[in-house]
């Protein structure tokens, strides 16, 4: 095991471990190495250990017995049926969402005012770009600028939709920030703006499906995999 750096700790020694079982280094029924020996392994703290004991655990490969230790109970993958069934769910909200969001841009092409312009961009700087500390204020300042873009149709029934759907919008954005599904950067976002700016919804709609396309397409892959 190689060791591993300061961000995302438990999710990366959930990951390292898992993959040890995996490839067969301790054997069904055999008994991990003690806390210690596996903070060396890793290079990280015994409670990040635990953590990461405790998720594999509740994902069925290893079960502690007190006053015994921690057994490995199965070696194949039994998350990535989980995983498979997440990403199909997020291809069919990428899909949903980019319907929206292309609509929703056309009409402000169309609806615009130079106000409206310069609150997706002061948005866009608020937002910045995603450093791998605090996902959770990333995560809000991206969806207030696409939110922002829905308003900009001035179609009360999409806005609507959008804030019912916002949380599973949330989670949209959020998968772009494990490293598996790319996040848009800002020149795509940058690109929708001046789209909508044009007036004109065939550039709009086009930038919408720039932004999407890398997204699905990296889905598209991970689902055939």
């Amino acid at each position: 095991m190689h060791p591993i750096g300061r961000t995302n700790l438990a999710d990366t020694a959930v990951e390292a471990i898992r993959a040890e079982i995996l490839s067969k280094r301790w054997n069904l029924g055999e008994k991990l190495p003690n806390e210690a020996a596996l903070c060396a392994m890793l290079s990280v703290s015994r409670g990040t250990i635990r953590e990461a004991v405790r998720v594999l655990v509740s994902q069925g490969y290893l079960e502690t017995r007190q006053g015994s230790g921690t057994y490995v109970v199965s070696t194949s993958d039994v998350v990535r049926p989980i995983t498979m069934a997440r990403r199909a769910g997020l291809r069919d909200q990428f899909e949903a969402r980019c319907a929206l969001d292309v609509e929703a841009a056309r009409l402000a092409a169309v609806r615009h005012t130079p106000a409206v312009v310069a609150k997706l961009r002061a948005l866009l700087e608020q937002r910045g770009d995603h450093d791998g500390d605090n996902r959770a204020v990333f995560v809000e300042r991206d969806l207030a600028f696409h939110k922002a873009i829905i308003a900009a149709s001035e179609n009360r029934a999409m806005i609507e939709i959008y804030e019912f759907f916002s949380r599973s919008i949330a989670e949209t954005i959020e998968s772009t920030l494990g490293g598996d599904i790319p996040e848009p950067d800002r020149q795509a976002h940058d690109d929708i703006v001046d789209a909508i700016e044009s007036g004109d919804p065939e550039k709009a709609d086009a930038a919408v499906r720039r932004f999407m396309a890398p997204v699905l397409a990296a889905l598209d892959r991970l689902l055939m995999s």
